[in-house]
């Protein structure tokens, strides 16, 4: 379980498109086997340490013909943003994806200092 101190927490969110690849012909939508798209993502400010991250489809443009496979997360995550991971697999194809993520950490107050 990750614990805040209450004293100020911030939610920071946004949305994404991670890739078009129907229109020129993109691995996503051409491809077989294993792929992945890593989108970095920076946080409209700080957190005082690495906040928890939620990602979600927010939208998904998938070939009828194949299977839906799809897996996506948060990786590399820092107080200062993190990378949307995207992978897919086999003979999945997929035109385009979007997706939504959320940040909820412990922020900074103007009144916080440092004594060296």
């Amino acid at each position: 379980m990750k614990r805040i101190d209450t004293k100020l927490m911030g939610i920071d969110q946004g949305e994404t498109v991670l890739f078009s690849d129907f229109e020129k012909g993109g691995p996503m939508w051409t491809g077989e086997g294993e792929r992945t798209c890593r989108h970095s993502i920076r946080f409209t400010e700080p957190f005082r340490a690495e906040p928890a991250v939620h990602c979600a489809l927010s939208m998904w443009d998938i070939d009828s013909r194949t299977n839906a496979r799809v897996e996506v997360s948060a990786e590399k995550i820092t107080p200062t943003g993190f990378e949307v991971v995207f992978r897919t697999w086999a003979d999945t194809h997929i035109a385009r994806a979007r997706v939504r993520w959320m940040a909820i950490g412990e922020v900074f107050h103007e009144d916080d200092w440092d004594v060296y």
